[in-house]
């Protein structure tokens, strides 16, 4: 169990280590090395996702370690609620960008995603869904040549890694 502290709340997540545990784990070494203190959402997409994990309020992109292994073929599916991996077009390039689906997003699945690959599914928010659903609602613009950026910054201020 990990808590994402925001400055919109906390959000309470559980990672499917069993179904997808190269994700899982890499996920969790980056909150354990403190990597997401201090980032932002910089991407925000009501209906679709809220995306975080790689830059700092100054939108400037922190660099994260080499890219780890699509495990979207796991049986988890791009619902409501859960979290994903951020990717490029490789379906291989996630690092330590992830997103938060707030809508059931079937055609990001393995197998119905474009590509096919799909984005992999390594864990649940289990508290805190009122917080998602209000950063999701934040307004948002261009900053720094990107898109859906949120306006005023949503603050990912720590990452604690519960036993």
């Amino acid at each position: 169990m990990l808590t994402l502290k925001t400055n919109h709340g906390d959000i309470k997540v559980e990672l499917f280590e069993t179904e997808a545990p190269i994700s899982a784990k890499n996920f969790q070494e980056y909150a354990q090395e403190g990597f997401y203190d201090g980032t932002i959402f910089h991407r925000v997409i009501d209906g679709f996702m809220v995306q975080g994990g790689g830059f700092t309020p100054e939108m400037q992109q922190k660099k994260g370690k080499a890219p780890i292994k699509n495990e979207a073929n796991n049986g988890k599916k791009n619902d409501k609620y859960t979290l994903a991996m951020a990717r490029t077009s490789d379906p291989h390039s996630a690092s330590s960008q992830f997103f938060i689906n707030v809508s059931d997003n079937g055609f990001l699945n393995h197998g119905e995603c474009q590509d096919g690959h799909g984005y992999a599914v390594f864990g649940q928010v289990v508290e805190g869904t009122e917080v998602v659903d209000k950063i999701a609602k934040v307004a948002t613009g261009t900053k720094a040549g990107m898109g859906d950026v949120p306006n005023e910054t949503v603050l990912i201020e720590s990452v604690v890694v519960e036993a």
